[in-house]
């Protein structure tokens, strides 16, 4: 029996196009570094997925690279031909099949990826200013074409993904990766239209949100959701800051954007620079964008407390990523009253029972203190 005081994460959600969710939890996107050689979706990954979407509402999948200097791990499935629609195809179907909407991150990895996995070894960011770090390759800087090029792009991919059967698309626009490279001080000092100041810099980051939601408008016959990830700061400095982040949200909530999704380890950290303010930074995103666009806030949810604590910051949707990494069944436990069973440190003896891709298991072992329980 459903314990009460949990009933609002399985409240169903409309978002602003028509398109319903079940509940308010929906699985993060998180690389898993498992795909084929050839950039198809693996039969692992499949059953990775397949395992994580039977009691969430929505599944955003791992990124996948919109051309083919964009990616940005080994492992990664691509989007960037229409070659690729098939795969692409079947994971949206096995997502769906379980009942979970299904949403494909685009990305290009920009500075990020990798010089043994780009072509000719051609890593590419808004200027030729390496990621902070030893070793870190020296990018070569985007010229306009080429920025254009990769607008249209990200176009592309949206309609392939629309052809094999997804939701929605999440664009991203977080981590560190190409499209917050050009939003960011430190990596875009550019003295063109695509960046320098920071009107300049959302250049680039509103023109791919333009494009999407073109070719959406353009192939779509049915509604289809369009989301965006961003983080709310960078450490360098310069960098972006909280009010630079503010800024950008206020363009993109004028945008008729499905979601926002904020991009925390710690759901309830606080600002570093850039406000007067000591809330959380999910609180003063809500507070800035109001009822403009629907919110999805993540970091660090295990318990269904946690989860509860989080819906009460006024966001509507909850998106967890390791805490389905730990325990696959996480909502199926709210649903039959045992959230007092959810597993919130990782068993390193179950990959098998978890269904985990080695790749990804692997890297999880790794990195200890990424995962908790490792």
């Amino acid at each position: 029996m459903i314990n009460e005081t949990y009933k609002p994460l399985l409240k169903p959600f409309v978002f602003p196009n028509g398109i319903q969710l079940k509940n308010r939890v929906v699985m993060a996107p998180m690389t898993n570094y498992s795909s084929n050689s050839d950039g198809t979706v693996s039969d692992d990954e499949i059953n990775y997925y397949i395992h994580r979407s039977k009691g969430v509402s929505m599944v955003i999948t791992a990124c996948t690279y919109v051309t083919p200097n964009g990616q940005g791990f080994p492992g990664e499935f691509a989007g960037h031909t229409d070659e690729m629609i098939p795969s692409l195809r079947r994971l949206a179907t096995a997502i769906k099949d379980e009942g979970s909407k299904a949403i494909l991150q685009i990305f290009h990895g920009g500075r990020q990826v990798p010089q043994e996995i780009a072509p000719n070894g051609d890593v590419v960011s808004a200027s030729p200013i390496p990621y902070p770090g030893e070793g870190k390759p020296v990018p070569r800087e985007l010229t306009e074409v080429e920025v254009e090029n990769i607008v249209a792009d990200f176009g592309q991919t949206t309609r392939r993904a629309i052809e094999a059967g997804y939701d929605g698309v999440e664009i991203h626009g977080a981590n560190t990766y190409l499209i917050r490279q050009f939003f960011s001080p430190h990596s875009n000092p550019r003295t063109d239209r695509f960046g320098g100041s920071l009107e300049k810099r959302m250049t680039f980051p509103l023109a791919v949100v333009d494009e999407v939601q073109r070719i959406v408008r353009e192939h779509a016959t049915t509604p289809f959701i369009v989301g965006y990830r961003f983080s709310p700061e960078e450490p360098e400095t310069p960098g972006i800051t909280m009010s630079d982040t503010l800024v950008l949200i206020d363009e993109l909530a004028n945008k008729n954007l499905d979601y926002l999704h904020v991009s925390l380890m710690d759901f309830w950290s606080t600002p570093k620079r850039g406000v007067e303010d000591t809330r959380s930074r999910i609180e003063i995103i809500q507070e800035a964008v109001g009822d403009r666009v629907p919110v999805i806030g993540v970091g660090s949810i295990y318990t269904a407390e946690d989860a509860r604590k989080a819906l009460t910051s006024g966001i509507p949707l909850i998106g967890l990523g390791r805490g389905l990494l730990i325990d696959p069944e996480w909502v199926q436990k709210i649903e039959q009253g045992r959230e007092d069973d959810i597993v919130t440190k990782l068993d390193i003896d179950k990959q098998q029972e978890l269904v985990m891709p080695t790749p990804l298991w692997q890297r999880i072992l790794k990195n200890p203190g990424w995962v908790p329980g490792v």
